[in-house]
């Protein structure tokens, strides 16, 4: 588009509303910024640039985008919307049908006669997935939209793109990116095609959502992701306590059009299960908020979120999912002691699955629990099973799993775990970091390194990557190299980060600077007297320094303490210096591993 018409009087041009980017142009339609894009590129919608031409740069007038949504809905925005389409080619020429309307472009009034007889006949045989077009087996389901005006309604658009992405991703023999993937192209001005490309999806999601006091308008639609073409979409106004039923519809309309044969399972997982309470389920959408930012303060804010939400609804079993992950989460890090987070964690999650059993989330939090702090690990892989059976797509519960495998020796397996986990969440940062942990311990080096570089691809920045580099150069015996990619890693994660202070402190035992890694020794010892530092991190340090008769002592308080730590003494290189002691052998028993 040009410059506006040079018709008006200034009057009018100054009465005008001037939109000064995507987002205000998206907000005053109402729509996603993907939307109006397209709008202007396929409808004419009339869209203005700046003369210097930076990308972005644009403007619209309220009164141009007014006369142009008059006409367009003039056109066809008023008409039924499509159940089916078919398609037809005539004369080299594409017809479409769809019910309540149609479209043909021909050059000849006979070519319209033959048009028609096509159409009919293909109308009735033909849908968007049939043989002609390729199937659509993969998607992602793009951040919604808080077209609200309030940015404190974030966690109600995040909230329910999660749910969404929930739902879609239970369904066998679909492969739906997950959150953390998705969540990279908020607010995003790359188009499908190159979003799509990315991810290496065949179809994509995208929406907004307003929320007015009581009311919620829900705009969703699907997308064919090489053609940019709509194949479907639709528009839901409620009160606020039917959100859960909109994500219902949704979900099983976009499993409609892309034509996939569900099991009687997989359609009840996507039935409404009835009205929440609207403060619960308020609640919960904060706690999945504050979860997934994964810091310690928002995991507590989490665990306070899901409970508030128990207390309004007794019944609503995601709550108690919710908490049962923030707590073991919680617990895993070091940000309350691991007997109590993970005793918390197994609580809920148990009565998670007994209000309802068909919630992956749950089974995958006890498979976590068995294998970090009861160490029974028969019962941890049959959860872990169950949870990926209920939600083949569930991208952290194929991690944790990986991580199993790891733990109890079959590296192959884990490292097929974690390249699945890594494809249904491609631009993880964690889940790419623990593939290369994953390779590293199973002995694959060269892949371990190559891995770790595309990681820090993503982000340089990212410290565990990092970290992770470090053993790889410990591996490699590069001593030097393994020390200042540790002192990197604790350079971009703090000081407080005790788990890469351990690490750079057994680099420098085995490097002979042993005087250096006794001033971190202390430090960890100090730090576990106060609760933070687990005694299995000492364990390791004295082991490095080659002093053994401390390390067991301190494994015998790690034992006591049911460390989560100690899942790792047959895999990695941490406990490796107190391998071929005889006493190792025992711990290896009592924790359950295989000897």
């Amino acid at each position: 588009m040009g410059e506006p018409s040079l018709n008006k009087s200034p009057s009018e041009i100054s009465s005008e509303r001037r939109l000064d980017s995507w987002k205000e142009i998206a907000l005053y339609l109402q729509r996603d910024v993907t939307t109006v894009q397209r709008w202007e590129k396929q409808e004419g919608m009339p869209v203005h640039r700046h003369l210097h031409h930076k990308r972005g740069s644009v403007y619209a007038l309220s009164s141009e985008l007014d006369a142009w949504r008059q006409s367009r809905k003039l056109r066809f925005e008023e008409e039924p919307e499509a159940k089916w389409e078919g398609r037809a080619e005539v004369n080299g020429q594409e017809a479409i049908f769809r019910r309540g309307r149609y479209w043909v472009v021909l050059s000849s009034a006979a070519a319209v006669l033959a048009a028609l007889v096509t159409i009919a006949y293909v109308a009735t045989r033909s849908r968007p997935g049939d043989a002609s077009r390729a199937k659509i087996r993969s998607l992602a389901v793009l951040p919604l939209q808080n077209l609200s005006g309030d940015p404190a309604q974030d966690y109600v658009a995040d909230g329910m793109t999660e749910e969404l992405i929930g739902r879609l991703s239970r369904i066998h023999g679909l492969r739906v990116i997950s959150r953390t993937s998705s969540m990279h192209f908020k607010n995003t001005q790359l188009s499908v095609p190159e979003i799509a490309k990315m991810l290496a999806v065949d179809a994509i999601v995208e929406g907004s959502l307003v929320r007015e006091g009581n009311q919620i308008r829900v705009h969703a639609q699907l997308i064919r992701a090489a053609t940019d073409e709509h194949i479907w979409a639709g528009e839901y106004q409620r009160d606020y306590q039917s959100i859960l039923e909109v994500q219902e519809e949704v979900a099983r309309n976009i499993v409609e059009q892309i034509e996939l044969n569900l099991t009687p399972q997989e359609r009840a997982s996507l039935e409404f299960k009835g009205p929440v309470d609207p403060a619960a389920y308020e609640n919960y959408l904060k706690g999945r908020y504050y979860f997934s930012q994964r810091t310690e303060d928002a995991l507590h804010k989490s665990i306070a979120s899901f409970q508030q939400a128990i207390t309004s609804a007794p019944g609503y079993a995601p709550a108690y999912s919710g908490l049962a992950e923030a707590y073991a989460m919680l617990g895993f890090r070091g940000g309350l002691a691991s007997k109590d987070a993970l005793a918390g964690a197994k609580k809920a999650a148990l009565k998670a699955i007994e209000l309802d059993s068909s919630l992956a989330e749950p089974h995958a939090s006890l498979a976590f629990i068995a294998e970090t702090y009861d160490w029974d690990w028969p019962a941890a892989e049959r959860e872990y099973k169950q949870a990926l059976e209920l939600n083949p797509g569930y991208a952290q519960a194929h991690n944790w799993y990986a991580g199993y495998l790891t733990y109890i020796g079959r590296f192959d397996e884990g490292i097929a775990e974690a390249i699945r986990a890594r494809e249904l969440d491609p631009l993880s940062l964690p889940l790419n970091n623990a593939l290369a942990g994953r390779l590293l311990a199973g002995g694959r080096y060269d892949e371990a390194l190559r891995q770790v570089q595309k990681t820090l691809e993503l982000d340089e920045h990212f410290a565990p990557a990092h970290q992770t580099l470090g053993w790889v150069y410990l591996h490699s015996g590069k001593q030097d190299e393994a020390i200042r990619e540790f002192q990197r890693a604790l350079e971009l994660s703090g000081p407080a980060d005790t788990d890469i202070q351990l690490d750079l402190g057994f680099a420098l035992a085995v490097s002979g600077r042993n005087e250096e890694a006794r001033r971190i020794l202390e430090k960890l010892e100090q730090m576990h007297q106060q609760g933070v530092v687990p005694a299995a991190s000492v364990a390791v340090l004295y082991g490095a320094l080659g002093e053994s008769s401390e390390a067991f002592a301190w494994l015998e308080k790690a034992c006591a303490e049911r460390d989560p730590q100690l899942v790792y003494l047959n895999a990695g290189r941490r406990f490796e210096p107190l391998r071929k002691d005889p006493r190792f052998g025992e711990f290896v028993r009592r924790v359950g591993l295989p000897n």
